[in-house]
């Protein structure tokens, strides 16, 4: 997610450092955040009326239409892979969020979620915005072509084509086929904060970031939807200031949501939990095999189990451009590494990632 149209200065300015893990158990998937607030609710009420509302919160995009036959082949084994992203492609609340003026439709933040076979494990792989790669020819919901560019920015791929292009510029890049499609917007992830009444994360070292709007001392602190916003968009004044360092707090940010989101039900109101799925479904674009709060709770049904000592999450790997320093290239040879470890089901490699650019902002945010 980010708070800009086009990426400003992101190279780094100190070495990386190592990670820091985090000291609590947590439980859930990055997917499950966004989803198991329609399904605490939906389970525990079976009011119909509460089916058909929340249906009608929910966008979905037919991904396999517009798309076709020319893809990757579906995995054999039971294992699945969800294309992620955080845009603000709805216009209204969106545009009351600050970031400069943009027009049309941005995604900022992309994640490719590999859920392994029999659903006890999941690998999370982030796609920095800045990555220079070859968008393909595509087509549009709408009916529109777009013809293939060479060494554009990733993100462009949403802007030009949406979902559709990017998930298509997702699996030409790893060769792997997208199972799902799953899209959180801004306005609707800061309202979804404030319903859940905040998240709480600790921060190892003061964040001061202007373009952001976020000013936070280190310590503890319980985020709502605003500041939770701003952490996610912040790059300047953590790590080397570049979109990687971004993608760090992100992740660490994702991981406290999920922690918060695991505990809703215990002592929350029927209200609270109606609020909090009605926003999430509000909240969400995806594809027509979603698209509706019964496939979104068998969806969710099948990764709660998860638990975050089966969940790993890294970066795509990549390196900065010597001709750009605010462009990243992907690094090929890693990269084949990773995505070979997706397409056969097994753990990604700890050398897929070593020696790969970093953002240098681990551990400078925690659940």
């Amino acid at each position: 997610m980010s708070d800009e149209s086009t990426p400003e200065s992101t190279g780094p300015q100190r070495p990386a450092g190592g990670p820091r893990k985090g000291r609590r158990r947590r439980r859930g998937l990055l997917v499950a955040a966004w989803t198991a607030v329609a399904i605490v609710v939906v389970g525990g009420t079976g009011v119909g009326f509460v089916y058909a509302k929340l249906n009608g919160n929910i966008r979905s995009i037919d991904i396999n239409r517009v798309l076709g036959s020319d893809r990757p082949r579906k995995s054999p084994d039971g294992s699945e892979n969800i294309l992620v992203l955080g845009s603000d492609s709805r216009s209204g609340g969106n545009r009351k969020l600050g970031g400069g003026d943009v027009s049309g439709a941005r995604s900022d933040t992309a994640m490719i979620v590999h859920v392994r076979r029999g659903h006890r494990s999941a690998d999370v792989v982030s796609i920095p915005r800045d990555t220079l790669v070859l968008r393909p020819a595509c087509t549009d919901s709408a009916g529109a072509t777009h013809g293939a560019a060479h060494a554009v920015m990733f993100n462009s791929a949403y802007s030009t084509g949406g979902a559709a292009c990017a998930v298509k510029t997702v699996e030409a890049l790893t060769g792997i086929r997208m199972d799902h499609y799953l899209e959180v917007d801004f306005a609707g992830f800061r309202k979804l904060v404030d319903t859940l009444g905040g998240v709480t994360v600790t921060t190892s070292e003061n964040i001061d970031d202007a373009k952001s709007h976020l000013h936070l001392k280190a310590g503890t602190h319980r985020l709502d939807g605003r500041q939770a916003l701003g952490l996610v968009r912040t790059r300047h004044g953590v790590g080397d200031g570049s979109d990687l360092g971004r993608i760090q707090l992100q992740q660490a940010f994702v991981r406290s949501l999920v922690d918060e989101v695991k505990h809703i039900g215990l002592l929350t109101s029927p209200k609270k939990l109606y609020d909090l799925a009605d926003t999430a479904t509000k909240a969400l674009t995806t594809d027509s095999d979603l698209g509706s709060v019964n496939s979104l709770i068998s969806f969710a049904g099948g990764l709660k189990d998860i638990g975050a000592s089966h969940l790993h999450m890294i970066t795509m790997p990549v390196q900065y451009d010597p001709a750009d320093r605010n462009r990243v290239l992907v690094d090929k040879a890693k990269a084949a590494q990773v995505w070979a470890a997706l397409k056969n089901d097994r753990p990604i490699p700890a050398d897929a990632t070593r020696g790969t650019a970093t953002g240098d902002a681990r551990g400078v945010v925690t659940p």
